[in-house]
């Protein structure tokens, strides 16, 4: 009914916070937030065709997963938006199968197979000794794929075209945790607790050269980021409806801490920013 849906839209219009969803593996960060705001806008009846919509939904993600990788992704809406700034500098989790013996171009089993070596002198001891080689604070040259921007293009854009694009220079980044979980060779399982800008394909592939051989991603998972875990808090795509999300927010908010001072967080990571689509 029209008044139903108006009800909807009133409803949609005034949610505001942070929630969390389980990003699917395939579509991009960015492709999620959309599929989610038309899901949303569809529901509440809003038309989206032309330039009707007198109310602009604001949604928005704090910190982008590659399009491979599944897990939680944060997501601000109405004047959460403006909070998923801590979340980029916050602490996450991850679940990461690497694959020893090969190294590809986007260092995740999406791209080109660049490099294969032999990795049966590789040893579980041998990988739990050079895990300690990247926990705590260290330097790290994120992946030339990334969602990083030179000159105001997505660097992963500007390699797809051919540009020529030069790495990033390497840049502090800090592991509070990394733990080999299983080995079978070539596969092997890490669980890594790390802050802002980090890039676990980097990680995997730093090990594999520190073994003598090369690695490459082969599943990723967000487990977790600042409060938001995936078991817990992040809503399937079946549960992307204005009830959930409302349900979401409330329970979500008393995970959140107080608004900390957004210019130190501003100067701390000037490599990330909250994808905001209005």
């Amino acid at each position: 009914s029209m008044a139903g849906e108006a009800r909807a839209a009133d409803r949609l219009f005034s949610l505001s916070g942070l929630f969390a969803v389980r990003k699917p593996k395939g579509p991009t960060s960015a492709a999620v937030l959309n599929l989610l705001k038309e899901r949303l806008l569809e529901e509440a009846g809003v038309q989206t065709n032309g330039n009707k919509r007198s109310q602009v939904l604001k949604i928005g993600h704090g910190g982008t997963l590659d399009s491979a990788a599944t897990g939680v992704l944060v997501v601000g809406i109405g004047k959460g938006t403006k909070m998923l700034g801590t979340m980029l500098a916050g602490s996450k989790k991850y679940t990461a199968i690497g694959m020893l013996g090969k190294a590809t171009d986007t260092l995740d089993a999406t791209g080109k197979v660049t490099e294969e070596k032999p990795y049966d002198q590789v040893t579980k001891g041998d990988l739990e000794n050079v895990l300690q080689k990247f926990t705590g604070d260290i330097m790290q040259v994120p992946p030339l794929y990334s969602a990083l921007k030179k000159g105001g293009k997505r660097l992963s854009t500007l390699m797809k075209r051919g540009e020529a694009v030069e790495a990033k220079p390497a840049r502090p980044v800090r592991v509070y945790s990394l733990s080999l979980q299983q080995f079978q060779p070539p596969l092997f399982t890490l669980d890594v607790e790390c802050g802002g800008g980090f890039y676990v394909r980097s990680l995997v592939s730093d090990i594999g050269k520190e073994l003598s051989t090369c690695a490459t991603v082969q599943e990723l998972t967000r487990t977790k980021q600042g409060p938001f875990t995936l078991e817990e808090h992040a809503l399937q795509e079946d549960r992307w409806t204005i009830d959930d999300i409302a349900r979401s927010l409330e329970h979500c908010t008393s995970l959140l801490p107080g608004e900390p001072s957004r210019k130190k967080l501003k100067a701390e990571h000037p490599g990330e920013t909250a994808v905001i689509c209005e």
